[in-house]
């Protein structure tokens, strides 16, 4: 076993944390009898070796060693060993090469080229593994007979022959998924697959769940294929496949060792919590279903009456993967959800926590469009307040606590006030308070009664531990949202301290929440002069423009604006545009300057550089704003939320860019900064009501559709 495994230098090569020598120690342990050992050596190797699908050098190199454990009948947990070369390899056909094997545009990760080229070399091997005794062995390789088999005709053979023995739904499903990847793989291959494919879906002598995967799988080797038919199909057969499948409850997470409670910010545990979430997988037709939504695409409607099917199931699991894909839908494609977010808010009501809690969880992230579901969001609030008493935010029940507080949080993100009373049980009690607070912002009409909790809560914070900057940061962006003078006096302090102890975030928090309070916070201008000259990146620019907004002195603002326009760091140069346009004509001196940047290499400064030198200038700048704007759009979607803004205060100077916003709104993805629902939301607002100031219709012509 493992000849030639030292011959190997491994110190010279390297994985995700650095030097590789910890490699023949991990497949050793792999063979151990000790399961505590096997596991731990498992994670590092998906945490370093093969660290978030990423092939090294090293991972390739320590495929033929793992072939020598996978083919070992000695070899604990086989089915895990395999799994982890299936994984390299379709992560390596994934980063390196298109699905027909050919090479893609750029060069490949060394590592990627030599897994794809081994696995290929040993594919035939693949075969006697997926027809291992062990029923999990086989599971794992099956896989492994699409991505590496060249030989077309015999990996078709292969795959017939192990869906007529396998009886198990999840062998099934994975053997037609694999057809699919071969006909995508190998040309020669996707003829016969998708013949082999459209018979089983028509077949009435196979299983419901297998007619579904081969109608999902053939749309997947032709998208463009897509009929009328085929929704409608798939919805009976997903019908007939939640009947067939046990209902399950949904089980609890593994129980994992919590973080220290001294050292780790609450946000950062709640984080790789919801992570660990995410990545369960409760039903066993999710994979295919998600990969069904891939093929359709665009098509809104037709996704939405697949998923209303799926949030129809009576398994909880099944619901709950649905409920994902909902937010998935949403947060990624343009249309009208209404339908989807009352199906979703619809969830609220079930008997099942986890199920309410993740639909609460979808409906708070796509707060933007969130509004249908806000009466069912206040009617559940309520009825577990009813239920369980004014303090169920902190029930002692996980499942339930979660529930109530992403539903809390989803209806104060409406600015709904009828989320207040359980926010604040929740800053008055202390449990899990940062939650609340992250959604405070969102209820200026209560600032009378937030603001002095957010107060007491940031006073308490020690500046003197690195971990609480989260905390700190999250309230004084709640205070300035809420924007109510009486907190300057917290928000000062806090500026201080901040200082004191060199918390160069909170530094800057609490520079942009005093500037928003503008002369009422004129007691701290003294301190925020001082911050004009400091090194930190981030502080300087914040003190800067917090000095303007207290004080309002062009005069002391503008030479240290001039200096942040020449700055290397482009942020810097951004944020001192940005106040430059907020000041306006008076801000003539820096026209120089701000023309000089249109020719900047960084598409974001030639954006913001053009927004103010429209603000300042107005129309005799219009030429060179509009064709700065137009490249950088054109280069950059990502910057269209700040072209569009700029471009709607232009007004008919605009009209060049008419055909860039057509283009722009008629994409079905959503675009602007981040591809977020709220960037997203706002470009195609704006940008619909320019084009129609732009160009407005014929009389008595039609009003153009909503994207």
């Amino acid at each position: 076993m493992f000849d030639g495994l030292h011959d190997i230098d491994w110190a010279s090569m390297e994985h995700a944390y650095g030097s590789a020598e910890e490699v023949p120690a991990l497949l050793t342990a792999l063979r151990s009898p000790d399961a505590g050992k096997r596991r731990k050596a498992l994670d590092r190797f998906y945490g370093a070796v093969h660290h978030q699908g990423s092939v090294y050098p090293s991972t390739a190199a320590s495929l033929p060693f793992l072939f020598e454990l996978a083919a070992d009948g000695a070899t604990p947990d086989r089915a895990v060993v395999v799994a982890l070369m299936v994984s390299i390899g379709r992560e390596s056909l994934d980063q390196g090469f298109e699905d027909d094997g050919s090479e893609i545009e750029y060069c490949p990760p060394m590592g990627c080229a030599q897994a794809v080229a081994f696995l290929r070399e040993r594919g035939a091997e693949f075969a006697g593994l997926a027809r291992d005794p062990d029923p999990e062995v086989r599971l794992a390789a099956i896989p492994g007979l699409g991505l590496f088999l060249d030989d077309a005709d015999r990996a078709v053979a292969l795959l017939r022959e192990r869906l007529a023995a396998e009886e198990g739904i999840a062998a099934r499903l994975r053997i037609v998924d694999a057809a699919a990847a071969l006909a995508l793989r190998l040309p020669a291959a996707s003829h016969q697959v998708r013949d082999w494919l459209a018979g089983l879906a028509a077949d009435p002598a196979q299983g419901s769940a297998t007619r579904l995967a081969a109608l999902v799988q053939r749309a997947r080797c032709a998208p463009d294929e897509i009929g009328e038919d085929m929704v409608p199909a798939a919805v009976g057969l997903l019908r007939e496949t939640a009947r067939a499948i046990p209902v399950r409850p949904i089980a609890p997470a593994p129980s994992r060792p919590g973080p220290p409670a001294d050292g780790v910010a609450p946000q950062i545990a709640a984080a790789f919590e919801d992570l660990d979430r995410h990545t369960r997988v409760y039903a066993p037709t999710t994979a295919l279903l998600r990969t069904f939504h891939e093929a359709l695409g665009a098509r809104v409607p037709e996704r939405t009456t697949v998923l209303a099917e799926q949030l129809n199931s009576p398994d909880p699991g099944s619901r709950l993967d649905a409920v994902r894909m909902c937010g998935e839908l949403m947060r990624t494609w343009r249309g009208d959800h209404t339908r989807l977010l009352m199906l979703v808010a619809d969830q609220l009501t079930t008997a099942d926590e986890e199920v309410a809690a993740e639909a609460a969880a979808v409906l708070e992230f796509c707060h933007p469009i969130a509004a249908p579901a806000r009466e069912a969001l206040a009617a559940h609030v309520d009825a577990q307040r009813a239920a369980h008493g004014p303090h169920v935010w902190a029930a002692a029940e996980a499942r339930l606590r979660r529930s109530h507080q992403e539903a809390v949080r989803a209806l104060a993100r409406l600015g709904d006030r009828r989320a207040l009373p359980s926010l604040l049980a929740a800053l008055d009690s202390d449990v899990d308070a940062w939650r609340a607070v992250q959604v405070a912002g969102h209820l200026p009409q209560s600032a009378d009664q937030l603001v002095p909790r957010l107060g007491d809560h940031l006073r308490r914070i020690d500046f003197s531990r690195q971990w609480n900057e989260m905390s700190a940061n999250a309230i004084l962006t709640a205070l300035a949202a809420l924007g109510d003078p009486a907190a300057v006096p917290v928000v000062a302090d806090t500026l201080g301290a901040a200082v004191r102890h060199e918390q160069h975030g909170v530094t800057r928090s609490a520079l942009k929440a005093l500037g928003v309070f503008g002369p009422a916070a004129a007691g701290a201008q003294e301190t925020i002069r001082s911050l004009t000259t400091a090194t930190d990146a981030h502080v300087r620019p914040a003190a800067v423009a917090a000095l303007w907004a207290v004080g309002g002195d062009l005069a002391e603002v503008m030479p240290l604006l001039l200096v942040l326009l020449d700055d290397p760091i482009t942020f810097r140069i951004n944020d001192a545009a940005d106040l430059l346009g907020e000041i306006g004509p008076p801000a003539a001196a820096a026209l120089p300057r701000l023309r000089n940047l249109l020719t900047h290499d960084y598409e974001w400064v030639r954006v913001h550089s053009a927004a103010a030198l429209w603000k300042i200038g107005g129309q005799a700048e219009a030429p060179a704003v509009l064709d700065a704007l137009l490249q950088a759009m054109a280069q950059n979607s990502a910057t269209a939320d700040h072209v569009v803004a700029c471009l709607d205060r232009m007004g008919s100077l605009a009209a060049p860019a008419l055909p860039l916003l057509r283009e722009q709104l008629a994409q079905p993805r959503r675009g602007g900064r981040f591809q977020s629902i709220e960037h997203d939301e706002a470009l195609q607002r704006v940008g619909r009501t320019l084009v129609t100031r732009l160009d407005p219709p014929a009389p008595g012509a039609p009003a153009p559709r909503p994207a």
